[in-house]
C-alpha cells in the first residue's frame, strides 16, 4: 500500500522537469496550493532565484 503524504504551504519540494521543461528536479517552496475544479489540486512553488512554477500535484514530490 502506498502512504500518500498531503503537500501544504512552506513545504520544501521539487518540481518534475515535465513541468518546468528543464533538465533537473528543481527544489522550491510551496507557496500557494489551489483546488481546481478542473485540474485537481495546483500546487506553485518559488525557487531560489526567485522563479515561480506551478502545475498539478502529480508534478512535484517532497524533497527530502
Amino acid at each position: 500500500m502506498e502512504t500518500k503524504f498531503e503537500i501544504k504551504k512552506g513545504d520544501r519540494v521539487k518540481a518534475d522537469p515535465r513541468l518546468t521543461g528543464l533538465d533537473n528536479w528543481v527544489e522550491g517552496e510551496v507557496i500557494d496550493i489551489e483546488r481546481n475544479p478542473f485540474k485537481g489540486i495546483v500546487i506553485a512553488i518559488k525557487d531560489t532565484l526567485g522563479r515561480v512554477f506551478f502545475g498539478e500535484e502529480k508534478y512535484f514530490k517532497f524533497s527530502y
